[in-house]
């Protein structure tokens, strides 16, 4: 959603329980925000907790989903150019969250993506490849700058009619962090969430060692996996062009869209992996760093604190954060980790 914006899509993590790791209370998973969510909790899990969980999820989806006709979203989408909408608290955070990466970025990320997503279609039975025409036709309308958040009404506002946000590159890392508060305040020590790949991984395991959390590789098919991450109290999120995608005529279309020309991202990159604090920095900043490509996208991850990268080059190369390599092994050798920074 920006130069390029994430459509809703699953981002490819695996967690590894190799030997010597806690034995979770069964785990949970419902569909919500368009994806299997799972959550695993240990030591001290309830069912009253996960209820909370799943519900808080729930809750999320209601209000930030782009195709629920009544949520915040649908409603603001629908107001478009004519007036401002009241909201919830949650929905203002998010946005707030999201003008911020669109200006740090300067649109690399942009929430009001949605009329380019919506031309596309992917990962929708209307996915297609629009005409230059129509591409041309939507592109002024995804304009962050157009965008009217007045937090003492809290509500929103999009200066032009046919303007359209959403939230799919943002949203999920924003319910990972709400789910992870849950389970702090209920007391648990130990605690796994996985949003459709958006992985928070809360204190360690027993032995007090961290997590492994294998990382999809961008060539093979889900449960496939390049190299681990060693972590306890991180976020991990990925995007990449093997998310969702389509092809046409003998060439695939990725679902991650430039907001410059309206076509999906070009940049050389297969993924690009965050790993920090907050889900729902992590989830903007891994579609924004694909979007902006390696150089531009390395100088912005200097100005932020307490976040690593790991990019995955189309030609197998990997290169990342000098801390990203502190908690990354690579086990598949047909990739090459040619350097941190």
């Amino acid at each position: 959603m920006r130069s390029t914006q994430r459509i809703g899509c699953l981002l490819c993590f695996i967690l590894i329980l190799f030997p010597g790791c806690s034995k979770p209370v069964p785990s949970q998973s419902e569909f919500i925000l368009g994806t299997v969510c799972s959550v695993s909790l240990y030591d001290r899990g309830r069912q009253s907790v996960y209820r909370e969980i799943f519900d808080r999820l729930r809750e999320i989806e209601s209000m930030m989903s782009a195709n629920i006709e009544n949520s915040d979203l649908g409603r603001i989408n629908r107001a478009s150019g004519i007036e401002a909408v009241a909201v919830h608290s949650d929905t203002i955070t998010v946005l707030k969250r999201a003008v911020h990466f669109a200006e740090l970025s300067d649109g690399a990320f942009d929430p009001s993506i949605g009329p380019l997503v919506k031309l596309w279609g992917i990962g929708s039975d209307a996915e297609r490849v629009p005409a230059e025409h129509e591409i041309a036709r939507v592109l002024p309308l995804v304009n962050w700058k157009d965008i009217v958040i007045d937090e003492t009404a809290s509500t929103v506002f999009l200066k032009q009619p046919g303007m359209g946000l959403d939230l799919g590159a943002i949203a999920k890392g924003y319910a990972a962090d709400e789910a992870v508060r849950i389970v702090r305040a209920a007391g648990i020590k130990r605690a796994l969430i996985d949003l459709g790949g958006n992985i928070l991984v809360y204190g360690a395991k027993r032995d007090h060692s961290p997590w492994r959390v294998g990382i999809q590789n961008p060539l093979e098919g889900r449960g496939a996996y390049f190299g681990i991450a060693e972590v306890e109290n991180k976020t991990l999120v990925t995007s990449g062009v093997y998310e969702r995608f389509f092809e046409s005529d003998g060439k695939r279309y990725h679902h991650i869209l430039s907001t410059r020309d309206g076509y999906p991202v070009d940049q050389g990159l297969l993924s690009v992996t965050i790993i920090g604090q907050s889900s729902i920095d992590a989830d903007a900043l891994s579609t924004t760093l694909f979007a902006l490509g390696y150089e531009k996208g390395s100088i912005l991850l200097e100005s932020l604190d307490n976040t690593e990268v790991i990019f995955v080059f189309a030609d197998l190369s990997v290169r990342g954060t000098s801390g990203a390599f502190e908690h990354f092994t690579l086990t598949d050798d047909d990739f090459k980790i040619m350097g941190g920074f």
